[in-house]
């Protein structure tokens, strides 16, 4: 199990910036590619950000670097995804939910409790007939992807003890614009708030919500727990990340830097996924050494409080497809 902490991670990565390639002629022309992402310099993502900018480096020998821009100083999940669109910004990394937005029938991935465990999460990701239908999809919004990543377990973090569904009522949670995810707070009995994830510390600092629903690894990169101290293991969704590049970006590139950039985001995406499926355990202990509560609940009241929102899926996209998704992932989640 790896630890995390902020000290090995900044003389790891060194944060934001160019990552050293191999040396290379003076006549030989670089390009810089920019890679935007949400999480902070000291989260999962940005470690596995800087290993797939490194090995781009090393697979191109030197011709192609990738500069990677944490924090959203590009732009938050839902604008750098439009930016990748239209090419103004060349890599992204966020969550697969947020991709809903550009084809969607990709909300049905946010379908509560479709994984138990991250091999389950893994298998479904890896095999699904309808997620490849829906990456594909994505290359004619002007986006492709290239590598699957991890965030976890999307779970809660609230200013108040939240020992069951009931004590969500009526409470302000902040969510990320998906259509999924809104309905299963709402079935839930939430209030649900759409912010960018990086305007949520100040919100709950201030009251504007009381609290946020997002994976471990997240909680504690944003630092969260801070402000929002009961952390309640819910896992109503499964929610890993997807790498992709402007489709535009794409265009411009020789076959064997596509090709280093396909493998990049592979060896990334791997190493990444066991990282944080390995640390979530470290970090729950980290948050408690910090002042957090965790609340480890039974999870048979999250799965029938969130069933209306499985309902509405069905009014919405049919319940042919629906069903359809859901047994697939039954069937790859029972599968040994």
């Amino acid at each position: 199990m790896h630890t995390i902490t902020t000290t090995r991670r900044g003389a790891l990565l060194g944060g934001i910036g160019l990552l050293a390639a191999p040396a290379i002629g003076t006549a030989q022309q670089v390009r810089t590619l920019r890679l935007n992402h949400t999480d902070t310099d000291v989260g999962a993502r940005n470690e596995a950000a800087n290993l797939f900018a490194r090995r781009v480096g090393e697979l191109t020998e030197g011709r192609f670097r990738v500069q990677v821009f944490h924090s959203g100083q590009l732009a938050n999940d839902a604008r750098s995804l439009e930016q990748v669109a239209v090419g103004s910004i060349d890599l992204a990394i966020s969550g697969v939910v947020t991709y809903a937005t550009h084809t969607r029938p990709l909300n049905l991935i946010a379908l509560p409790y479709l994984a138990e465990t991250y091999e389950q999460g893994w298998r479904l990701y890896d095999n699904s007939r309808f997620i490849a239908e829906q990456k594909q999809a994505l290359i004619g919004r002007g986006m492709r992807v290239i590598g699957d990543w991890e965030a976890g377990f999307r779970s809660f973090s609230t200013k108040f003890a939240l020992p069951s569904p009931a004590a969500a009522r009526g409470r302000k949670l902040r969510i990320a614009p998906v259509d999924m995810i809104r309905w299963i707070m709402e079935s839930q009995g939430w209030n649900p708030v759409v912010m960018p994830v990086t305007e949520v510390y100040l919100a709950i600092q201030q009251g504007t919500v009381d609290g946020q629903e997002n994976p471990v690894d997240t909680i504690f990169s944003q630092r969260f727990f801070e402000v929002a101290r009961h952390i309640t293991l819910s896992n109503h969704v499964y929610s890993p990340l997807w790498l992709c590049v402007s489709e535009r970006t794409w265009g411009t590139l020789p076959e064997n830097a596509r090709a280093a950039l396909t493998q990049a985001g592979r060896e990334s995406g791997q190493s990444n996924r066991q990282q944080v499926a390995s640390n979530d355990e470290a970090l729950l202990t980290q948050m408690t050494a910090r002042g957090a509560t965790i609340n480890r609940p039974d999870l048979a009241a999250w799965r029938a409080a969130s069933q209306g929102a499985v309902a509405r899926a069905r009014q919405d996209y049919g319940a042919d497809t629906v069903d359809r998704f859901i047994e697939e992932a039954n069937t790859l989640r029972t599968r040994a």
